[in-house]
């Protein structure tokens, strides 16, 4: 995977003078079958989260509240994306080391994930990352 095929999702957007409806649907929204969903929030002023890369793992992050941003980095290029609408999700492949930073405040991050959580597919360190996202491109 490449950072070119990381993406912004435009989500279907239903409006009404009520409130606006949006809605996931896997293998049709999104290019996987979710099996799990997480949420950031309350994230203090100046912290990052992230800083790690998966193996094998697909996501889709949605600010659903605030902004934030997220660098994706797939060992070649780096690529940053501001996201402050819950109706754009950003697809990240695997393969891809990302950061999240620059919270306003009440910011929500929700994440939809291809699996389930299994430690065994998480790059910590960035260097590792590099050699493995490096391999057969010398």
């Amino acid at each position: 995977m490449s950072l070119n095929d990381s993406k912004i999702i435009e989500l279907p957007k239903i409006m009404d003078h009520r409130g606006n409806l949006t809605f996931i649907e896997s293998d049709r929204h999104i290019p996987f079958d979710i099996k799990r969903v997480y949420y950031l929030y309350d994230v203090p002023g100046g912290a990052s989260r992230a800083a790690h890369g998966h193996r094998g793992l697909s996501q889709l992050m949605i600010s659903m509240s605030g902004s934030f941003d997220v660098t994706l980095d797939d060992g070649f290029e780096k690529k940053k994306f501001h996201l402050n609408r819950s109706y754009y999700g950003l697809y990240i492949p695997p393969m891809i080391w990302r950061d999240l930073d620059n919270f306003s405040s009440g910011a929500v991050c929700m994440v939809l994930a291809s699996d389930f959580y299994d430690e065994g597919d998480y790059f910590r360190d960035y260097d590792n990352f590099l050699n493995e996202a490096r391999k057969g491109h010398k």
